[in-house]
């Protein structure tokens, strides 16, 4: 069946949430339903219109997410790219290289860690950049976002949701 893009207060993509859990929040109050399917669902006594869209009615203070660390956000942080060579590459060609080597006392942690082509990575081995002679492109740091695109919508998304997705 259908999914529901939920907005929050102010007309932002919050998440896709299941038809079933966006007619709940509307028979609580907590959203308004701005777009529907032209789908019905019946009850014994109530038949609703699918919502495609809705939005919350109460403004609620969404906790920040703590930043995940793992190899496809390392990727995602550095746009699949190698940060020795600068050439952009699919995943299955890329590694996570240690700046400072584990052997060296590095730690395996944002500010240690980037994407690296299997060349670049064999290249610099159990070395630092300096001591491999190689530069870095970028200084590895914790991303403040979440790297990978936590709203997951269908291909393609309804064409009603396209004016909130900007």
């Amino acid at each position: 069946m259908e999914r529901t893009l939920l907005l929050d207060m102010s007309f932002q993509p919050m998440m896709t949430i299941p038809w079933q859990k966006a007619i709940t929040l509307l028979t609580l109050g907590k959203v308004e339903v701005l777009h529907e399917y032209d789908q019905e669902v019946h009850s014994t006594s109530v038949i609703f219109k699918l919502p495609a869209v809705v939005r919350l009615v109460n403004m609620f203070r969404r906790p920040k997410r703590r930043v995940k660390y793992s190899k496809q956000n390392i990727f995602a942080r550095d746009r699949w790219t190698c940060q020795y060579c600068g050439v952009e590459k699919e995943t299955s060609e890329l590694t996570i290289d240690h700046v400072v080597p584990k052997s060296q006392g590095g730690k395996t942690e944002w500010g240690n860690v980037v994407s690296a082509c299997k060349a670049c990575n064999a290249k610099k081995a159990d070395r630092t950049p300096q001591e491999a002679g190689m530069r870095l492109r970028h200084v590895p740091t914790k991303p403040d976002w979440i790297p990978l695109l936590t709203l997951k919508i269908g291909n393609p998304a309804p064409g009603m949701w396209k004016n909130y997705l900007g």
